[in-house]
């Protein structure tokens, strides 16, 4: 294989895509680690530097980058581009087209007009033009754009990439084995190749530095399959859940109808893991050859055992597959409650009204703040359904709440000794939206 690039371990000046991303973040720390000059892009600089503040962040919406002209203000002094973007499937805040193949390919041609710039793609096994899903085909399109480029490129593609963090597959692996007291056996055979996030990183790290030969195109994975149940057993115990103790069937519609439900909520902004495209990548398998980067490297990647005993479980852990699996029940049962309160209020305006001491506000006056009460707990109870208002509707729950309390204790404290307790139930679901609002938090 001809290598078009030396060797060069030099300060390099690196500009990461995706860089606030799962792999993306990863990538930065490590290139950071080994003293090059890193430049993270992604969506909000502000996000970046938050997450990791010691390198230059910089934002914009990559699937708007899509032509060369948009490009090149931000290759600068760049020496060397890692493409750590992606999304999973299409929603109200993703464009695959745009993401895995427009920018992409306006970005090649923005790097063909910078002599010595170096392009190492992310890509996925099984991307191909005639995958049986769009994110494998948009990767695909993306990955052809770069190899038929005159660059000095290197396509890696990292298998169900397991580390510190989790988001997306490997959130909805922790997430099943959570679900401690049952096997869920649908796909329970299909095989799934692993990599650790730190030989992702390592590996990444070479190529930007040209210690792999150019136009390599080669597969990050560990070198035997475990099957999905495999996969999911060694998690649960990695967690300290224990064995399960029964043993679910579930039908392959099962699947399909969560799948579509989940692609519903995708054009709400809500990045499901059980989407169509994720549970497709279960069935189709995650598989790769360890072998070609074998002989490029000497030696195989971690395997899952090595990968999980490097990093053993915490606390952290733990809460993190227990809530992310409860996630959706308690975004459900918020917007229920608020919504319902709405509703019922709606049916008993009259007697609501009455409930307002008259010698404080006229009944005119009271109708009109029971309305607007109604009105603000149907708006809270749509609004944490779509994801962008989410965390903030949360806040506004809370705030929504403490006033019903402050209010209701100065004009009608009689209230909270009501058999019913109308005042005591609202304590609970001021603290429900609280823990929402922290587990609402994505990176």
């Amino acid at each position: 294989m001809e290598v078009l690039f030396s060797n060069m371990s030099s300060l390099l000046r690196i500009l990461v895509l995706g860089g606030n991303g799962l792999i993306g973040l990863a990538v930065v720390r490590g290139l950071h680690a080994a003293g090059h000059e890193v430049v993270g892009l992604g969506r909000s600089a502000k996000n970046g530097a938050r997450l990791f503040p010691q390198i230059e962040w910089r934002s914009a919406d990559i699937a708007a980058l899509r032509s060369a002209q948009d490009w090149l203000p931000l290759l600068v002094n760049v020496n060397v581009v890692i493409n750590a973007s992606g999304a999973l499937q299409d929603g109200s805040r993703d464009n695959l087209e745009h993401i895995h193949h427009t920018a992409i390919a306006a970005l090649v041609s923005a790097c063909e007009s910078i002599a010595g710039i170096r392009l190492v793609q992310i890509s996925a096994p099984g991307a191909a033009a005639n995958a049986t899903t769009e994110f494998m085909r948009s990767k695909s399109r993306g990955d052809d754009a770069i190899k038929r480029s005159r660059l000095n490129w290197i396509v890696l593609r990292p298998g169900l990439v397991i580390g510190p963090n989790a988001y997306g597959g490997s959130a909805l692996l922790r997430m099943m084995a959570a679900f401690r007291w049952a096997h869920v056996p649908a796909f329970a055979g299909k095989r799934i190749q692993t990599v650790a996030m730190s030989d992702v990183a390592q590996v990444v790290l070479e190529a930007a530095e040209g210690r792999l030969p150019a136009r390599s195109d080669v597969d990050l994975v560990a070198p035997a399959p475990e099957t999905l149940q495999q996969l999911i057993d060694r998690l649960r115990i990695w967690l300290g859940f224990g064995p399960a103790t029964l043993s679910i069937a579930v039908p392959r519609f099962a699947f399909g109808i969560v799948s579509w439900f989940a692609d519903l909520l995708g054009h709400l902004g809500w990045r499901s893991p059980l989407r169509t495209n994720a549970v497709l990548a279960l069935e189709n398998e995650v598989l790769g050859d360890a072998a070609k980067l074998r002989q490029l490297r000497g030696a195989d990647l971690m395997s899952l055992e090595q990968t999980l005993a490097a990093m053993p479980a915490t606390i952290q852990e733990r809460w993190f597959a227990s809530l992310a699996l409860l996630m959706p029940i308690m975004v459900a049962t918020l917007s229920l409650f608020w919504l319902l309160s709405g509703l019922f209020g709606a049916l008993s305006v009259d007697r609501a009204a009455a409930l307002l001491p008259s010698s404080v506000v006229s009944l005119q006056i009271a109708k009109i703040l029971v309305l607007s009460g109604i009105a603000v707990d149907i708006v809270l109870g749509a609004a944490i359904l779509n994801r962008p208002t989410a965390r903030l509707t949360c806040i506004g729950m809370i705030a929504v709440s403490i006033s019903y309390l402050v209010a209701g204790t100065v004009l009608t404290p009689a209230l909270w000794l009501d058999p019913l307790g109308p005042f005591v139930k609202v304590l609970p679901a001021t603290l429900l939206a609280a823990v929402t609002w922290v587990v609402l938090e994505e990176r």
